[in-house]
């Protein structure tokens, strides 16, 4: 390879970028979809060929040296510029088709998402979809996801986001806890009843309520922030749901890990006159990194999610594809 024939060094410098962006040589390779040995040789055949160090390589990780990072911030405009031209070159051929990477989370994956997805599968069949189910906030550009989808009350300000649909919160319990403990008829009352509750702080959980619809002429009704502890804390919505059916306690529910015990008579509702806040968000929304295009499939998948969510949650079980 001649140092001086950078034409040559495109692929170099394309898969330093998406090195940079995966942090790890197994990730890129991964994305790429090459082995991790070709991807190590590219860079260290780009690097002899730059003549200084663009990559420090640790055992798990690798961050870019201060000419690696000059060097890809260089390239990231034209880099943008040219996935955008080959999308629009795509959409012209008039079928949607290519490889889509969607994040979601755990509960909401099972009980809703999978099950919507045979139906999209069949409808664009020449798109092939890979979703990871997780509960951490991934980094969508960083980690190759062209499309997340957020349980929250505001998307990321840095993304493009569509409103899926409404969410609320419901407190529910078995009808043998109910039986045994009591239904509780206040939010403090909740203190003295076993309360299954989702961690996100160290420190004592909490449970705040304010009322659901307003009284009459009232101007303001102040929170009501209650001190919950109980035998079992998941950060699941559906181990959450579980634990509530099999009797363990009281649980704060989304409505779509809620709903198919409810309708069952598995779980019931309690203090429907009283609305959690703070514990779940409000909107699920469809969410990718800010771009001026969005390739054909990636709207094509977001379009069909706000058809099928503007006809409510689904109550029935999901079928794994």
């Amino acid at each position: 390879m001649r140092k001086d024939n950078v034409e040559e060094l495109w692929e170099h410098l394309h898969w330093l970028v998406v090195l940079h962006q995966q942090g790890s040589f197994s990730k890129a390779a991964a994305r790429l979809g090459v082995s991790k040995a070709s991807m190590s040789q590219h860079i260290a055949d780009l690097e002899k060929a730059a003549g200084i160090a663009l990559v420090q390589r640790t055992t798990r990780s690798a961050t870019l040296t201060d000419a690696g990072r000059q060097l890809v911030e260089s390239m990231r405009g034209a880099f943008e510029q040219i996935a955008t031209g080959y999308a629009n070159v795509r959409d012209l051929a008039g079928v949607p088709r290519g490889f889509l990477r969607v994040t979601a989370p755990v509960a909401f994956s099972r009980q809703q998402l999978v099950p919507r997805l045979p139906d999209f599968l069949r409808r664009y069949p020449q798109i092939q979809l890979e979703l990871d189910m997780s509960d951490r906030l991934r980094p969508l550009a960083q980690e190759g996801f062209d499309i997340a989808v957020r349980h929250t009350s505001v998307p990321p300000e840095t993304h493009v986001a569509w409103t899926l649909a409404a969410t609320r919160v419901v407190l529910v319990a078995s009808r043998a806890y109910l039986r045994s403990r009591g239904a509780p008829e206040t939010p403090q009352a909740l203190a003295d009843h076993a309360c299954l509750h989702y961690p996100r702080l160290q420190g004592m959980a909490t449970w705040t309520f304010v009322p659901a619809v307003a009284e009459p002429n009232a101007t303001h009704a102040d929170p009501v922030t209650v001190p919950v502890a109980g035998p079992f804390a998941v950060n699941n919505s559906e181990a959450l749901r579980d634990a509530a059916i099999e009797g363990l306690g009281i649980a704060l529910l989304p409505d779509f890990s809620a709903q198919s015990a409810l309708e069952t008579g598995r779980l019931v509702e309690i203090l429907p006159q009283w609305r959690s806040t703070g514990a779940f968000g409000d909107w699920l929304y469809a969410i990718r990194p800010y771009s001026a295009h969005a390739s054909r499939v990636s709207q094509v998948f977001v379009d069909y999610l706000r058809e099928t969510f503007s006809q409510g949650f689904t109550s029935t079980p999901p079928k794994l594809i």
